[in-house]
């Protein structure tokens, strides 16, 4: 099942907070239509709320009547309601009854008060918030409050206590749960004192795992050696888009580790030999004896551009692109070639060089000044990131860094405009 950030407008694929997509079901038809939330309980728990919360919410944002079915996990909207319209009402009641006021942060707990005001206790940074009481849905949170989260009682001197459901809890009751819980998992130092020699004793015995050794060389050769056993695999896995497991092993992962491999005395006319040979599920080393690829198909795969403008060069890139201004030339002659190469390009720097990212002015400048890429191509580039060839944060810095360039760009651009 697919899963977003709680926090939808949070662009961070290793944010902690996850959901589960909601999905919907449209079920009969006429005045008896009705929308299903199949996976409403699991979204609910990932929001530590009751499931008919949210379900009651979309209810009174779209005014339509809903029915619960807790013992067969059937939540329904009257109505047909695509699941685009829900999951934007879902965002509207995170943002409402689930998110911290104050940090913004989703794990909190509903307590209603005495007064029967509704207060989101926040784990996160300790500030209790209020909701709109005007909204619709307090009353019925207020008929029908979260289950009390405290752990039973169990018995005098039983340290165990049974968990019950999730949800918020009453903070009259909250003080009291606490001392009782004090009360019943205290052990004296005596007993503490004895399992923790236990746990020593088991510790020190002298066991084969005890015995291995768990140390790491730190010679520099070994730290090396790890670091482009590293760079080769993310160099490998770049090499594809859409992040596929198969990406090591897919054509253009071929293709791109074969022309790190044989740099010296490539042409366009070999690079595209061997990728028409690795297309149709052959070795690279079949280009050897295949015919010279005229393919249009191949050349219209703007992909290979890509691999070459990531694979082709080393840490000498600016030298390198003025030695091989002829293939570039035969490869680059389109819009879509050139965005392709500026694709490679951030791949070279961002992912398998980033300590040549302060450089990407001066590449810029060498493919500008060699007419491979257009002045007007290159300013929308450097004002628009993308995460179509790299992460979107990767994609930031390569053209924040390209910004010397672009005002260069810019400046002569009005300097040619005040001559004229």
């Amino acid at each position: 099942m697919a899963v977003v950030n709680i926090r939808r407008d949070v662009d961070d694929k290793f944010y902690r907070y996850r959901m589960p997509l909601l999905m919907t079901k449209i079920e009969g038809k006429g005045n008896g239509i009705k929308t299903v939330v199949p996976n409403m309980s699991d979204i609910a728990r990932a929001l530590s709320r009751p499931p008919t919360y949210p379900t009651k919410f979309f209810g009174c944002e779209l005014g339509a009547q809903t029915s619960f079915d807790e013992k067969n996990d059937r939540y329904i909207v009257n109505g047909a309601h695509d699941a685009t319209k829900l999951r934007e009402l879902l965002d509207g009641f995170i943002d409402k009854f689930v998110l911290c006021k104050s940090c913004k942060n989703p794990e909190t707990d509903l307590i209603i008060t005495k007064s029967e005001e509704i207060v989101r206790d926040c784990k996160a940074c300790g500030e209790r918030t209020g909701v709109d009481m005007r909204h619709k849905l307090t009353t019925f949170i207020v008929k029908n409050p979260p289950k009390n989260p405290k752990k039973s009682k169990g018995k005098k001197g039983n340290g165990d206590a049974a968990p019950t459901s999730n949800g918020g809890q009453h903070a009259e009751s909250a003080s009291a749960d606490v001392d009782a819980e004090a009360d019943a998992g205290a052990e004296s130092d005596d007993d503490l004192m004895k399992r923790i020699k236990a746990e020593a004793a088991v510790l020190n015995k002298d066991t084969s795992i005890a015995k291995e050794e768990w140390s790491v060389d730190t010679s520099p050769e070994a730290v090396k050696a790890r670091t482009k056993a590293v760079e080769a695999a993310m160099g490998s896995i770049a090499l594809d888009d859409e992040g596929s497991d198969e990406d090591a092993n897919s054509p253009y992962g071929h293709l791109g580790r074969w022309i790190k491999d044989n740099r010296k005395g490539l042409t366009a006319t070999k690079i595209y030999q061997v990728a028409t040979v690795l297309k149709e599920g052959k070795e690279a080393n079949a280009a050897e004896s295949a015919p010279v690829a005229k393919d249009d198909r191949i050349r219209a795969d703007h992909k290979v551009v890509q691999v070459v403008g990531q694979a082709l060069f080393t840490e000498d890139i600016v030298k390198e692109i003025t030695s091989l201004e002829a293939l570039f030339t035969e490869m680059v002659d389109t819009p879509e070639d050139q965005k392709a190469l500026l694709g490679g390009i951030e791949r070279f720097v961002g992912v398998d060089h980033p300590d040549l990212v302060a450089s990407v002015p001066k590449i810029l400048m060498a493919f500008y000044q060699a007419d491979i890429l257009d002045e007007e191509l290159i300013q929308h580039w450097g004002t628009h990131a993308s995460k179509k060839y790299v992460d979107k944060e990767i994609s930031k810095k390569v053209r924040k860094a390209s910004k010397p360039f672009l005002t260069w760009l810019q400046e002569a651009e009005e300097s040619e405009d005040d001559d004229e």
